[in-house]
């Protein structure tokens, strides 16, 4: 049986990576993989997963009205699929995360979906919420902060390295924009 998998972190905790490890781990087997990401993140290009290791890939673009299952059965028309890797997996909407657990269950393709957690404000991203509640597995990549504890949060800051504590859920950025925190110091930037 095909399952749905949520591999969950803050950020750089190594989501992309993993994802470009276990594509070429299938490839490497003669297998084949589908690559999404979201069209909202072109940092590293359009239409390219990439992790600050170095490692890329391109891939597939998904958009909020995408119909991920119709993507998945056009691409197996004219190729195999052996697993479906989705990267930035916190954009997806409830009823694209509804179309990938329709492709493990009826077309028999697992699915690895790799995605924040929650936003920068605490609060669990759409894609998250429903990957949380419908996925088979759950498995979270840990990073740390700067404490040495897990890194359970993420805060959005400004060019002067202050916290952020208002704005639009979706705002794309790397380590110039977000920093991994444990609890305990999110609460510190975010409410202390």
């Amino acid at each position: 049986m095909a399952k749905l998998y949520f591999y969950y972190s803050t950020m750089n905790a190594g989501k992309s990576t993993t994802l470009l490890q276990s594509s070429f781990n299938y490839e490497e087997r003669g297998m084949r993989t589908l690559l999404l990401t979201a069209a909202l993140d072109d940092r590293f290009g359009v239409g390219t997963i990439a992790s600050r290791i170095g490692l890329e890939a391109k891939a597939n673009l998904f958009r909020d009205t995408t119909d991920i299952l119709k993507m998945v059965k056009e691409e197996l028309s004219s190729r195999p699929i052996d697993c479906i890797m989705v990267d930035e997996s916190q954009f997806l909407s409830k009823d694209q995360v509804f179309q990938l657990s329709e492709v493990a269950d009826q077309l028999h393709i697992p699915v690895l979906c790799y995605g924040l957690r929650t936003d920068f404000q605490g609060n669990l991203f759409e894609g998250s919420l429903h990957l949380l509640a419908w996925a088979d597995e759950l498995r979270e990549l840990k990073t740390i902060c700067h404490c040495g504890s897990k890194a359970t949060m993420v805060i959005r800051v400004d060019e002067k390295g202050d916290p952020i504590k208002e704005g639009q859920q979706k705002e794309i950025g790397g380590n110039d924009r977000y920093v991994a925190l444990c609890r305990k110091h999110f609460k510190e930037a975010t409410f202390g």
